[in-house]
């Protein structure tokens, strides 16, 4: 009789319980679905590089020998490197970001990150981990860079780089390999390349506004089109590099020179010959707008148009026109240079 009592008791306490979860009335709010970590207002912050960048971890409660670890998801290799772990008196920095992050750390309950002279490559997508035994908890926050993305191939025409060597040319640009995200949204913005190129994660792919026979035929609809993964080492295309804002000033210098002349051209004024990069950095966020071809640090001869008029081209939209790779002995160009500040 008392065992029946028990159960009954026990009963009344769970019943209630199943009833609020699987008869929960109309229009009241869901369980949160975290227990100690509360969700960020916003899954994404926004900045420019040499900007200073805050990721939001509060913490609703202090559990019992708690760990908050942040790391960083690198989708080149998929894997998930740790940046900082703290107890909420001690902390320790990992890996290549450690001399550029802290913990804001503005009251107790705070676990937020701060990146300071944000980098290209810090672009991506992080984790802020409550590490608690049995009840570890996390959050997901993306950090975005304003930026520009960019078609960029070597000297010796289209379909050259592997994998590893247009990642290299990329950032020997003021760049880096754009992600399939930074392409996609490049191409929302009016991006149109007919040659495909490596993005970061290792695949890829060309965007398309105008449908157009020598790109895939006029019946396939516009869209960033894809060529998979492929082999980082034997495959061979061009690359899409991004960039961002600069922490200098490109200006330009008037003359005939060839290319060893617009180098020296550049050190005569403390600065140096500008990289492909840090044109369209100055195109997109400072508004260059110059009508004049100039030698560029890989040889390449570009100039940036913001307003486009018929005596500059007489293309219909903004963008940095190319001369291609002329000989470097011609002197016909001036020069872009770039001064840090």
């Amino acid at each position: 009789m008392h065992r029946l009592l028990l159960l009954g008791s026990l009963w009344l306490l769970v019943a209630p319980l199943a009833s609020s979860i699987f008869q929960r009335p109309t229009g009241s709010p869901a369980p949160p679905r975290l227990q100690y970590l509360l969700e960020p207002l916003h899954a994404a912050v926004h900045t420019q590089r040499g900007a200073t960048a805050t990721l939001p971890c509060i913490l609703r409660a202090l559990p019992r020998n708690y760990r908050v670890k942040w790391s960083k998801v690198e989708p080149a290799n998929y894997r998930e490197n740790i940046i900082i772990i703290t107890n909420g008196l001690y902390h320790k920095n990992y890996g290549p970001l450690s001399p550029r992050v802290h913990l804001r750390h503005s009251h107790r309950y705070d676990a937020s990150l701060t990146i300071t002279d944000v980098a290209l490559e810090d672009e991506g997508r992080y984790r802020c981990q409550l590490v608690n035994g049995l009840e570890d908890e996390s959050v997901s926050l993306t950090l975005h860079l304003e930026g520009v993305v960019f078609p960029y191939q070597p000297s010796n025409g289209r379909y050259k780089f592997n994998y590893h060597e247009a990642k290299r040319a990329c950032e020997q640009q003021d760049s880096r390999l754009a992600t399939y995200q930074q392409l996609y949204k490049a191409w929302t913005e009016g991006l149109d390349w007919c040659n495909a190129g490596w993005v970061l994660d290792g695949t890829v792919h060309y965007p398309i506004i105008n449908s157009r026979e020598p790109c895939g035929g006029r019946l396939l609809l516009p869209g960033v089109r894809t060529y998979g993964a492929r082999d980082k080492q034997k495959d061979r295309f061009d690359a899409f590099c991004f960039t961002s804002a600069l922490q200098g000033q490109v200006y330009f210098i008037r003359g005939h020179l060839n290319f060893k002349e617009a180098g020296q051209a550049c050190r005569n004024h403390g600065a140096a010959i500008a990289k492909v990069g840090q044109l369209y950095s100055a195109w997109k966020f400072s508004q260059l707008d110059r009508c004049d071809g100039g030698w560029l640090a890989d040889g390449s001869v570009r100039y940036p148009i913001t307003t486009p008029r018929e005596r500059c081209g007489g293309l219909p939209d903004p963008g940095v026109r190319s001369f291609g790779f002329p000989s470097k002995e011609l002197r016909t160009y001036g020069t872009y240079c770039f001064v840090e500040k």
